[in-house]
């Protein structure tokens, strides 16, 4: 087994060693393996094969038979066959050195085996590791969440100040992205489906040899996918119908997005002139080949970065939804770099989720600093309420345009005097009758607001923690 070629597709800098027991180069046969050893087991059960030949097939055998490395196949695809499938064959036979070896593959074509076992890859690696690698992550997500709930920071629009929200509030919305497009992805896995259908789809040598006949009240193509715990197609041609595979791919791009998103933002929190958040620094780390002060967002920048590789990667998908009559071999060596998606994802989670020498994720020691926090806010407190100013303005029964006052007198005052926005409206209502009775009508307890935009926070806080609430009942469900 150490032998073995494990690397995955793409770039060998990326190699989550997860993934390897799934897409490692020297176990891409063995979802083939699952799918011909099922239709071997089917064939001895509706007496097809003798009994006595089926008795060979025990555990050992169909370990060896799963274990065929990819290295193997091509040897023998490159100097005999010049095909990948009947390669596999001629060594599965080889194994099986007895006469059970004649039923290798029958009544099979070669999509059968590839097609469902690809499928089996991209579920299992999905259930097996995706699924709680996006558990733990979602998890130290809800964590952040729900410890930063009500700390204030300045929200963005635009790149520019904008209303009040709280760190916590920032977090949920990436949060709740991650949870929408978790939850695609597991309705998209387990839509996955399989196929046993033959050269062109239609059943062709079960139905013309009869082998339909001895299955019962279900068909062959039932019981074959039945042992490997999947549904059939409802329809296929010599391949699968693509859009199940791609719906799921999709799914799982769309979700890197969403961590793509959460790289973005904390790589421009983490400005130099923003600074409110922070990635931790380990001892023996150099953040410059040259400029020994710098602290750069290296897991930041390589989670937005997996994203647009991802992407990328999606674009081959879409490439290989058409064929020539539903079939021809130009997808064939495109499709095969599909898994790369998966180990994008997987090396966005690792990134999040890495512990330290003490046993801390990363995404545990990204730190929110306060003071940075208080100081960006105060550069625009004094003009960030706006809004409420204008609109309760209205709702006091203004008669004009209370946006177009607070937009051309009272913004621009308050930025040359540096006084709030309420200050400049109240020495402007002094000169003003009316505008000081609207002001006047407007209750006391708004007008206090205005001078405490810390409190213009709205639900921040309360959505927070309905988001964390939600992620952790999704993790749990």
């Amino acid at each position: 087994m150490d032998e073995r070629n494990l690397i995955l597709p793409g770039n060998p800098r990326y190699q989550p060693k997860e993934m390897k027991g799934f897409f490692g180069y020297d176990y891409l046969y063995f979802g083939l393996a699952q799918v011909e050893i099922a239709t071997l087991e089917t064939l001895g059960e509706i007496g097809v094969i003798p009994a006595e030949e089926m008795k060979t097939l025990g555990l050992k055998l169909k370990e060896k038979l799963l274990a065929i490395p990819t290295s193997q196949v091509d040897k023998i695809e490159r100097k005999i066959t010049h095909h990948d499938v009947r390669a596999w064959v001629r060594k599965a036979q080889e194994i099986i050195n007895n006469d059970l070896a004649r039923w290798v593959h029958i009544p099979l074509t070669s999509y059968d085996p590839l097609d469902t076992g690809r499928i089996i890859q991209f579920h299992s690696a999905y259930q097996k590791v995706l699924k709680p690698s996006l558990k733990e992550t979602v998890s130290l997500l809800a964590d952040l969440v729900e410890k930063f709930a009500s700390q204030v920071q300045i929200g963005r629009t635009h790149g520019q100040h904008a209303l009040p929200i709280t760190v916590g509030f920032w977090l949920a919305t990436i949060l709740q992205r991650i949870l929408y497009n978790w939850k695609q992805m597991e309705v998209y896995s387990e839509g996955l489906v399989g196929k046993i259908s033959g050269a062109v789809g239609a059943y062709n040598a079960q139905v013309g040899l009869q082998l339909e006949q001895r299955c019962g009240s279900k068909t062959f193509e039932d019981r074959v996918l039945e042992k490997l715990g999947l549904s059939p197609a409802k329809i296929s041609t010599q391949i699968l119908l693509p859009e199940p595979l791609a719906y799921f791919l999709f799914s799982c791009v769309i979700t890197s997005a969403s961590f793509g998103q959460l790289g973005r933002d904390c790589r421009h929190l983490m400005r130099t002139e923003i600074a409110e958040v922070m990635e931790s620094f380990e001892k023996d780390q150099v953040g410059s080949s040259t400029m020994a002060h710098k602290r750069n967002p290296i897991n930041f920048e390589n989670i937005e970065g997996m994203w647009l590789k991802t992407k990328n990667e999606f674009g081959k998908v879409l490439d290989t939804l058409i064929s020539e009559h539903q079939r021809d071999l130009v997808g064939s060596c495109v499709a095969r770099d599909y898994p790369i998606i998966l180990v994008n994802l997987q090396q966005q989670l690792n990134t999040l989720t890495r512990k330290n020498k003490q046993g801390i994720p990363f995404l545990s020691r990204i730190s929110v600093d306060p003071k940075a926090c208080q100081r960006n806010f105060d550069t625009s407190s004094n003009l960030i309420l706006s809004e409420p100013l204008y609109i309760a303005l209205q709702m006091a029964g203004y008669q004009g345009d209370a946006h177009e006052l607070v937009n051309r007198t009272l913004v621009p005052e308050a930025k040359r005097t540096n006084l709030p926005l309420i200050t400049v409206l109240e020495k402007l209502a002094g000169k003003d009758v009316y505008l000081g009775e609207t002001l006047n009508k407007i209750p006391e307890e708004i007008q206090k607001l205005f001078r405490h935009p810390e409190n213009y926070i709205g639900k921040a806080k309360e959505k927070a923690k309905e988001i964390a609430f939600s992620a952790r009942q999704q993790i749990n469900s």
